[in-house]
């Protein structure tokens, strides 16, 4: 079974663009719904989701 990455690529470039905006505002950010270390762990650690959940519940409007 061979990988099509022309599927793959732009699904792995996508996590990674969605990571560093999500980390960036993450740490520019003043005040986060929980520390933001945890905030942190969660956008690296849990791939696609981290990043959205941060966007979703992290931020404090």
């Amino acid at each position: 079974m061979e990988i099509s990455w022309g599927l793959v690529a732009p699904l792995i470039v996508l996590q990674i663009i969605l990571m560093i905006v999500a980390l960036v505002t993450c740490i520019k950010d003043e005040e986060t719904n929980g520390p933001k270390w945890a905030w942190i762990l969660v956008i690296i650690l849990v791939n696609i989701f981290g990043p959205i959940l941060y966007f979703l519940i992290g931020r404090k409007k």
